[in-house]
């Protein structure tokens, strides 16, 4: 009878707590989701870093031997001065032959702030630009996350919501399943467009890198991540790339607008009613209370599901009601009194 008592108390418990219980379930999961990203990422590099170590070190080595009038600390200290200089955007190579501060790389600069995408392969020098850098992004990312939800939405409207509602009238298909189908072929076109085509692009521009390396900058780069480990437009060679500053803006161009398709496509799934169920499983709030209109699109999506089912007639489903004759037929076999209108109205309901 213990038993019993506390196995229907766990049952009431779980279903009392059940969407804190998911919360706690996805918490873990996300955290579970990071240790064992941290231990791929760990036992797939460690190796090259310690061999990239060894081969430095054995350059350096090498370098002191071979030129023995240079000391182990003034090639330490022109080292340091280097990375300084690199970690800013500065370098050694063909350095009198590149800015990175004209207009065109300069507004290359504040997209990938204001975005913060931030690849970091340029930083402001003075303490004047860092502390601009500061007030710029401090008024500046919001009002770029306030421009981006509002271009998003109005393109979600214009390339998901009227798409869907016009092929669930026109089709009398299912509104959920016509969403993810819609949805899954918008995904497949923005991959096409924004990560394959621009990728095959970069391999031909960017005479150092590989298919994978482009496709890596390029999801990298859209998806906001920006290691800026590869930068296009950083060769020193005049020869691959003819117009640098119109090679800059394209990129630029390309980045924004890549980024506004990947959050309407990143919105075109979250309005998916699989996800808003899914949602639902981790909030404490119902159906009921929801908003008036959450309520209504997804009572009328379970309408259209119930009336749009092609396994099922809708004839099948909608109530028969019987006739008058059927009804008056029935009272009479139940010997109940006849209906007798009111003496104010006639039979049709209306007045005399």
């Amino acid at each position: 009878m213990a038993r019993g008592c506390t196995g229907g108390w766990c049952a009431r418990f779980v279903e009392r707590h059940q969407s804190a219980l998911n919360f706690a379930l996805l918490v873990t999961g996300y955290i579970l989701y990071l240790i064992i990203g941290a231990g791929i990422f760990s036992a797939i590099e460690l190796p090259y870093e310690h061999q990239l170590r060894q081969e430095l070190k054995a350059a350096r080595r090498d370098f002191l031997n071979n030129n023995t009038c240079v000391s182990d600390a003034h090639l330490e200290e022109l080292l340091i001065r280097a990375l300084e200089a690199s970690n800013y955007g500065v370098s050694l190579l063909g350095n009198d032959t590149s800015n990175n501060w004209d207009f065109v790389s300069s507004l290359f600069f504040t997209s990938t702030v204001l975005t913060t995408t931030g690849y970091g392969h340029t930083a402001p020098l003075s303490d004047e630009g860092k502390a601009f850098c500061i007030f710029y992004s401090l008024f500046g990312i919001p009002v770029t996350l306030f421009f981006l939800s509002v271009v998003v939405q109005k393109i979600v409207a214009l390339v998901t919501r009227r798409p869907v509602s016009y092929f669930h009238h026109r089709w009398a298909m299912s509104r959920s399943k016509l969403a993810t189908i819609h949805a899954t072929c918008l995904a497949i076109i923005m991959t096409l467009f924004l990560l394959i085509i621009p990728a095959w692009i970069f391999v031909s521009l960017e005479k150092d890198w590989n298919y994978l390396e482009s496709l890596y900058f390029c999801f990298i780069s859209l998806t906001t991540i920006g290691l800026g480990d590869y930068v296009p437009g950083e060769t020193h060679s005049k020869e691959a790339i003819p117009h640098p500053q119109l090679y800059r803006l394209a990129i630029t161009v390309y980045l924004l607008l890549g980024l506004v398709c990947v959050l309407v496509v990143m919105e075109t799934f979250c309005e998916l009613p699989q996800m808003r169920r899914l949602r639902q499983r981790f909030c404490q709030e119902n159906v009921r209370e929801l908003d008036s209109e959450t309520t209504k699109i997804i009572e009328r999506d379970q309408l259209s599901d119930q009336l749009t089912d092609p396994t099922d007639h809708v004839t099948d489903h909608l109530p028969v009601i019987p006739s008058v004759s059927e009804q008056a037929a029935s009272l009479r076999q139940d010997k109940l009194p006849p209906y007798s209108p009111a003496s104010g109205l006639s039979v049709n309901g209306k007045p005399r």
